[in-house]
């Protein structure tokens, strides 16, 4: 058996990797092994949960002051052990978070290929957002694979002049992660969400979803998202929104101050997963700053705006999926009174970021990488970008 590690810190992670971990359940060859790197506690668990999956390793990395230096110093040493003690084929990392980037820099000093889920995703400023941009660029110099989700992505790698560089295009594991937990359609846990869901079907009435969380919409940027929130909750008597505060105490502080007292909002800890699903399911519009949700509405045909200057992922507004609205409240509230008033809804089957069978395309170009026949599964043939 040739071990595969899964590394994952954050719930974004854990829900890509999960895929590719159900995916290689079977595997006659490659064995996933799901790393918890510790990032955020509570929240990979509670991700990986909603698939049936646990970690097989859980780290341990307390911090005292919480910044990027502190968590990477500490993580570091940590994943390097691991690799040292299991001496996996390949290390696969998602995304742009502290995590993946502390896995691929462990992962090349000891030789050890590393693969890059979710590669390619550009905006091309260092600032915004930021960390995320300049960890994806680091990583994208030392990755062995790339796996990138849209034709989009793969041609920025294609344009960075990668050595050595090996291209797959597959699709997100997002979409397969959302086609899965929708089909299991599991009743609401959240006491708050599944009153809420009593009150719309009662009154015939809209949801709203918000998400914010960006460290770079913190202070004024989030103030102003929060009174356009509150502005369209009073301009459209037949909506409620919810809002899911991040566990960011600078994020709970404004929402609580901007949009308390407001009798059709609802502020809730943090979803499950499942939860969140359902509530983006029946949601009328989204609003966030999040990419995992940019790739998953459109499964649901649900409008998104934006709440940011740039987004790596245009290929949904390129779509016709999201648009981009920053944080001005004037253009926010526009926006949202456009779509709401339309009753818009997107058509279903039309996700840009995926049709659901990105992590069997996954498994095959992990095959390749660890040197098994081109023959060897039977998982669709991915597109590969010439040298």
């Amino acid at each position: 058996m040739k071990e595969v590690v899964l590394l994952a810190g954050t719930r974004p992670e854990a829900v890509k990797i999960a895929p590719v971990a159900l995916a290689l359940a079977d595997h006659p060859v490659l064995r996933p092994v799901i790393v918890h790197s510790g990032q955020h506690a509570g929240m990979v668990e509670q991700a990986l949960r909603a698939f049936g999956l646990l970690a097989n390793v859980e780290l341990d990395v307390p911090r005292a002051i919480g910044s990027q230096a502190e968590l990477l110093a500490r993580l570091l040493p940590e994943v390097d052990r691991v690799l040292r003690t299991r001496d996996p084929a390949v290390v696969l990392v998602q995304g742009d978070t502290t995590t993946a980037l502390a896995g691929a820099l462990a992962g090349f000093w000891r030789g050890i290929p590393v693969a890059h889920l979710e590669a390619g995703l550009r905006t091309g400023d260092l600032a915004g957002p930021f960390p995320e941009e300049a960890t994806r660029q680091m990583i994208a110099r030392i990755a062995t694979l790339h796996l990138a989700p849209t034709d989009d992505a793969a041609a920025v790698l294609v344009g960075e002049d990668l050595a050595d560089r090996e291209i797959v295009v597959t699709g997100n594991t997002v979409v397969d992660a959302v086609q899965r937990v929708a089909a299991a359609d599991l009743p609401a846990r959240d006491p708050d969400l599944a009153l809420l869901e009593r009150v719309l079907d009662e009154r015939s009435e809209r949801l709203v979803l918000v998400t914010v969380h960006r460290w770079e919409s913190w202070g004024e940027p989030l103030e102003r998202v929060l009174r356009a929130v509150r502005e369209i909750a009073d301009r459209h008597p037949d909506v409620r929104v919810l809002l899911p505060a991040h566990p960011n105490p600078n994020v709970r502080a404004a929402a609580r101050d901007v949009l308390g007292g407001h009798d059709r909002i609802v502020v809730t800890e943090p979803l499950d997963y499942p939860d969140l699903v359902r509530a983006l399911r029946r949601a009328a519009l989204v609003l966030t700053d999040s990419g995992g949700i940019q790739e998953e509405a459109p499964s649901f045909g649900v409008p998104v705006l934006v709440l940011r200057e740039t987004t790596e992922r245009m290929s949904a507004v390129d779509a016709g999926c999201a648009w981009l609205v920053g944080t001005d409240p004037i253009r926010i509230t526009a926006e949202a009174g456009w779509v709401l008033g339309a009753r818009l809804r997107l058509p279903l089957g039309h996700n840009p970021f995926g049709d659901g069978c990105a992590a069997s395309r996954v498994r095959g170009a992990l095959e390749r990488l660890v040197g098994l026949p081109s023959d060897f599964s039977n998982a669709p043939l991915p597109v590969r970008i010439p040298s």
